[in-house]
């Protein structure tokens, strides 16, 4: 009989694809997708630490959760419960404390342990199995190879961890020190992604422009080390791959080698996430970023000549411990002189075991004003961005279906959803579309009949 596991995952794109992989470990076992936590003999929690609350916002979930798990129980079934990523490494003791009938506690490096750790607590029922090391060996080597899904645009893991320690951040804790997958194994597992049907790959890590792979031992560079530059030159030659993208990057990694590769790569997109957090340099330098705002410019001017149509995308804190009205005045004037086709920005929350979170904090209602200032001058960029589009023809790779019978959307290069008329069949294809107006942070388009118009790639 079909045993049948349900995922839960919070966050960012790299827990989406550890999510994969934990189906895909699981399915060996019996364990077939489910999109419903009643009635699953095994649900997994796979949790983000970033935004606020968190934790608590996984005890509430876990807290349903219990009640299915006691309800299968009493019909003589079990149900196997998992709290997995980033909660699961910083707090893993807690959960243990707060939720004894969790089964399995485990974190982003040692998911690859799963079906172990699924055998363990089958074993000992009651027992519960917490695994938050940082195991020695590479968990991408003990894997099994990646399965295409058929996903258009799908994402692939090249890196994780950071050696930044920003002092707001508690990815070096949770995620490890800087890996990087050897350039071999990206290359096996995108081809499978292509040759079942992706597109479009979004190359992923924490830091992902700190990429330093092993070079592939057959090629030029056998026993060397790949820049993130040289592993998109390397992509952009598999058949089918059409589009090429990587998220999140930061300031200091942004090379020579990368910044050729936007210059010389055409299926790579013209759009790119930078995060800068704050335009003052004195907060730059609280937040140990490791960065003038002045590198920052640079940074991206170096980018904009070579690649003169590209678009930015960027995360800011305000609020910062010790930020004054001076220092947030720098990072509007730096919004302004950059120009953000969108951007993500928050209050600075404290997170536990981090040097800010010990820090003196500004009070609420100032945080929410500023974010308020901030968010109102972004959402106008964003808007001005979207607005341009109106009127011209834009290569859309078409995703999924729309929520209209008839309607497909998909993704512009600049990442924006475009939603158009057209048949199921074009899922998968990239046509040009000729943009007829904007709707939120959407596009509105009909396919282009070709008249007096061209749409590049």
């Amino acid at each position: 009989m079909t045993k049948r596991v349900f995922i839960k995952t919070y966050g960012c794109q790299m827990n989406v694809y550890d999510s994969a992989r934990m189906v895909e470990l699981v399915a060996p076992l019996g364990y077939a997708p489910s999109d419903s936590p009643r009635g699953a003999d095994l649900v997994i929690l796979n949790t983000c630490h970033i935004r606020e609350k968190a934790a608590e916002k996984v005890f509430s979930e876990l807290g349903g959760i219990r009640h299915l798990k006691r309800a299968k129980e009493r019909r003589g079934e079990r149900m196997i419960v998992a709290v997995a990523g980033c909660v699961a490494q910083a707090e893993g003791e807690e959960i243990r404390r707060r939720a004894s009938f969790v089964d399995l506690v485990f974190g982003p490096q040692t998911y690859h342990r799963l079906p172990e750790m699924i055998a363990r607590a089958t074993r000992a029922a009651g027992d519960g199995v917490l695994d938050t090391s940082f195991p020695a060996e590479p968990k991408f080597d003990h894997l099994p190879a990646a399965r295409a899904a058929g996903e258009v645009s799908a994402p692939l893991t090249i890196q994780e961890g950071c050696d930044k320690f920003c002092t707001f951040c508690v990815v070096p804790y949770t995620r490890g020190a800087e890996f990087s997958r050897p350039a071999a194994q990206v290359i096996a597992e995108a081809e499978r992604l292509a040759e079942g049907g992706a597109r479009e790959l979004t190359l992923l890590g924490q830091n992902v422009n700190a990429y330093h792979g092993a070079a592939p031992a057959n090629g030029p560079d056998g026993g060397g080390e790949w820049g993130l530059g040289d592993l998109l030159r390397a992509l952009a030659r598999i058949p089918g791959l059409d589009r090429l993208r990587y998220t999140t990057s930061h300031p200091r990694d942004v090379d020579d080698g990368l910044v050729a590769a936007h210059r010389d790569v055409p299926e790579l997109m013209p759009f790119l996430h930078l995060p800068v957090q704050s335009g003052s340099d004195r907060v730059l330098a609280a937040m140990n970023r490791r960065h003038t705002a002045d590198d920052y410019r640079r940074t991206v001017g170096r980018l904009r000549r070579a690649r003169p149509d590209l678009a930015l995308s960027s995360d800011f804190i305000v609020g910062y411990p010790g930020e004054s009205d001076l220092d947030f005045r720098a990072t509007l004037d730096l919004v302004v002189e950059m120009g953000f086709a969108q951007a993500y920005s928050f209050k600075y929350s404290p997170r536990p075991g981090t040097p800010a979170a010990a820090e003196k904090q500004l009070a609420e209602p100032v945080k929410a004003a500023r974010l308020a200032e901030l968010q109102a001058l972004l959402q106008q960029q964003q808007g001005a961005f979207n607005a341009a589009a109106v009127g011209t023809v834009m290569p859309v790779l078409f995703e999924k279906p729309g929520r209209h019978e008839g309607q497909l959307v998909g993704r512009s290069p600049y990442l924006q959803p475009v939603h158009a008329d057209a048949a199921a069949a074009h899922i998968g294809d990239i046509l040009p579309v000729h943009i007829v107006g904007v709707r939120g942070n959407s596009l509105t388009g009909a396919i282009d009949d070709g008249r007096g118009r061209e749409a590049a790639r």
